[in-house]
Formats: C-alpha cells, structure tokens, sequence
C-alpha cells in the first residue's frame, strides 16, 4: 500500500473510479509513471512492467491491477501468492496510488479488488508495505491491517559523493562480473538461494526452482550482468552483490550477500564496492537499495559506502476470513 493513504470507503467501483486488469503493453507507461511518482526510491520501466506480468510463476497466480479515473490510470496495484514461501496460504498486494490523486478511493478500491483475488487464490493473509508516515498507516489500519517490521530505502548520490577506494581481495580471491557466469549461471543460482533463505523477514522464501530463476531472475530487463559482482574463491562464487538499473541514471542494489561458511570476510563488500565503482563509470548517478531495519551488519556496510535513508516504510498484514 505504498502511498495510498486516503481512501474513503472499500468498493470496487467509487463514483468515477474503476478498478481493472492491467493490460500490457498499452498500460505499461502510465503504470511506470504512476510507481515512480507513489514510490520513486525503486526502479521500474515500461519493460520490466510487461516482463514481470507474463513471466509470473504460475504457482503465484500473479495479478497486476490498474485504477481509472475517467479514463485516466491513477492507481496500479500487484497481488500474487508467496509460491515459494514454505508457509502456505501467504498473499502479497502492493498498491501504488498517484500523490495528486489520493483521497479519491482508488486505494481503497485496489486493495479490495486484490483481496478478493488473493482470497480466491487460498490465501489466508495478505502483507504489504506501507510508508511509515500517518496519513499511510492510519488508512492500512482503517481496513484491518497490523503493523510489524520496518524497513528502510537508502539512497547514494554517486555522481557527487565519493566511493571507498577499491581493495585488493584476500589470496585466492577473484572479483568478477556476473556476466562471467553467462554460460553456466546455475553456481549463481545456488548461492542466491543459500543467502535469501538467511534474509530477515516475514515471510521465508526457498528458491528450488532453477528454470524459473533462469527466466525471472537472470532475464530480468532491469537485472545487469555486467554490473553485479561476484567474489570467487577455487572457481566457486561464495559472495555478491546483484544490480538493477533503469537503462538511464538509476541503479539498484536487488541483494547483496554471502555464502555461510564464508562470512566475516568483508567479501559482500568488496563485491559491492566493485558494482557501485563499475556503475559509476558506466555513467550511472544515484544508487538505491533497501535494508530490513533489523539487519544491523548491512545498514553498517551501506552507511560506510555513504548510503543514507531516505524514507522507511512498515510491514503490515491482514488476515482473511
């Protein structure tokens, strides 16, 4: 529910406002605009838009929304299924609604309009993201929804700030790009799965599914090979740090971490300080990634690299009846 506040009651229909399918390509752009005008600390394209909604996992029962207003997308939301989580029965709905077309009812609107899908999917409760400020969380609590974790978006302005200078990494290791991994990325794969399943959250995830990550993860429009680094130790990659970028000026930290038996090295951060350098001299200008509040140890690293919050939101959830 990521800047919806001010919804006036839950319909799927409020006067002029209409909630719909998301159809792409021909909504894709106004979609883009209205996520980066509701939330502009992550990245989205046209592109990414349209990729993500037909190479949905089908487990996910992935559904893209859009609110109208006369005509006109002012709100878009996401809901789907956690399919890899290990807990059954979890939803996920994400609304976004325009800053100049709030208190209309089309957040209210989306959110209903995406629990009656989740619920019909068998989920059992549904989380989301919030804005940690009032007017955000008061209209998630209107419709039933409790608060629990925060987490923040950090943000470095590369074109002005200055990086740590780079390391030489310890004997044996190798600092190189992903696109090494082009012809066998499944190493990448393993070690994705081995670190998300460590990540602080509420909903666990395990990845199983290579061909899927193949597709999703390593296909991925926004997803640069040549920009995310990885540590290598005797020919296996053991740390890294994933990049995402808008094809512009805005690159995105999507996760950076270490293999267990491998942690306590600095390796993620030499591995991102190569990513963060590479991308600079790429031409990129601001940076962006995202840090649970709880983890401690990542917040310190973003901090050291110059990173600085900009805005923190809370994760609610609902359970449906």
């Amino acid at each position: 529910m990521r800047g919806v506040h001010g919804g006036a009651r839950v319909a799927c229909r409020i006067m002029t406002v209409i909630v719909r399918p998301f159809r792409a390509p021909r909504d894709a752009e106004a979609v883009a605009l209205v996520r980066r005008a509701a939330l502009p600390f992550m990245l989205v394209t046209p592109e990414a838009l349209g990729f993500e909604t037909e190479h949905a996992h089908p487990l996910a029962r992935y559904r893209p929304l859009v609110a109208e207003e006369d005509g006109e997308i002012v709100g878009t939301a996401q809901a789907g299924l956690a399919y890899d989580s290990p807990e059954p029965g979890v939803g996920y709905a994400n609304v976004y609604v325009h800053p100049e077309r709030r208190g209309r009812g089309a957040g209210s609107a989306l959110v209903r309009a995406a629990e009656e899908h989740l619920a019909g999917a068998g989920a059992n409760a549904v989380y989301t993201w919030v804005l940690d400020e009032p007017g955000h969380r008061a209209f998630a609590e209107r419709l039933g929804y409790r608060a629990g974790r925060t987490a923040h978006f950090l943000r470095l302005d590369l074109a002005a700030g200055s990086l740590p200078p780079l390391r030489t990494p310890p004997d044996g290791v190798r600092i190189v790009p992903a696109s090494d991994f082009a012809g066998d990325p499944r190493p990448l794969f393993e070690l994705d799965a081995a670190t998300t399943a460590d990540e602080p959250g509420d909903v666990t995830a395990e990845f199983t599914d290579y061909g899927h990550w193949l597709d999703e993860t390593w296909g991925h429009p926004l997803f640069s090979p040549e920009l995310t680094s990885v540590a290598v130790l005797d020919g296996r990659p053991v740390a890294f740090s994933a990049a995402r970028t808008d094809g512009s000026t805005r690159y995105g930290t999507a996760m950076t971490g270490t293999a267990r038996d491998f942690r306590g090295r600095g390796l993620a951060k030499l591995a991102k300080n190569d990513s963060l350098h590479r991308a600079r001299a790429a031409g990129f200008t601001e940076a962006f990634t995202g840090n649970d509040a709880g983890n401690g140890p990542m917040l310190a690293v973003n901090e050291w690299f110059g990173y600085e919050i900009c805005a923190t939101e809370v994760r609610y959830v609902r359970t449906l009846g």
